[in-house]
């Protein structure tokens, strides 16, 4: 499964390689871009199977999507899997019911979080925070990529655990088995990593 993931996301261009600034301000030579995956029903389907065998092993009430990219692999989990799901608006408007979550949920129902990508963490904090200013709990993430850049520690420090279908290094290593990379972008992203791991 891990395998055909990787193989999956490097052939419809969702990694890459070449100089990119990410949203923690670190620049890297290689970016997962998880938006593409929506054009794809077919790695879509198998995406969001990876996550819902990782989800069958954990108690939750309700599946919690974090826009954009993550809010179609949750929606396909909760279909495919009957899990009723909820996602947070990033806009709260100012007229109508100015719900910050959209869906059904009882106070003190648990989430089960899913999302993209994490690097190191920290920007996950704001993404939970409308849940559980609402009324829910929040145990576990499942995440889609590990970028192994101190996220898991982070989230596990706070008192969450964290569940990946793949870290980056094993998707390097799996493009490199298959030779699916040019040279030097196989220890360029390498070195890369393990310099920024915390």
């Amino acid at each position: 499964m891990k395998k055909d993931i990787a193989l999956s996301l490097h052939e419809i261009g969702a990694v890459k390689f070449g100089e990119f600034t990410l949203k923690s301000g670190i620049v890297s030579p290689i970016y997962i871009d998880l938006r593409i995956i929506i054009s794809y029903p077919e790695l879509l389907k198998k995406i969001s199977n990876a996550m819902a065998d990782i989800a069958k092993d954990l108690e939750f009430d309700v599946i919690a999507g974090i826009p954009y990219t993550a809010l179609p692999i949750a929606s396909a989990m909760s279909v495919m899997n009957d899990w009723p799901m909820v996602y947070a608006r990033k806009e709260v408007k100012d007229y109508g019911t100015k719900k910050k979550i959209e869906g059904v949920f009882d106070e003190g129902a648990t989430a089960l979080v899913v999302d993209d990508l994490i690097t190191n963490g920290a920007s996950k904090f704001e993404t939970i925070e409308p849940f559980e200013s609402s009324g829910l709990k929040i145990k576990d993430f499942i995440i889609l990529v590990d970028r192994e850049q101190g996220g898991k520690r982070l989230l596990e420090e706070k008192g969450y655990n964290m569940h990946s279908v793949i870290g980056i290094n094993e998707l390097l290593d799996i493009l490199e088995e298959e030779g699916k990379l040019e040279e030097g972008q196989y220890q360029t992203a390498k070195d890369f990593i393990a310099a920024n791991q915390v």
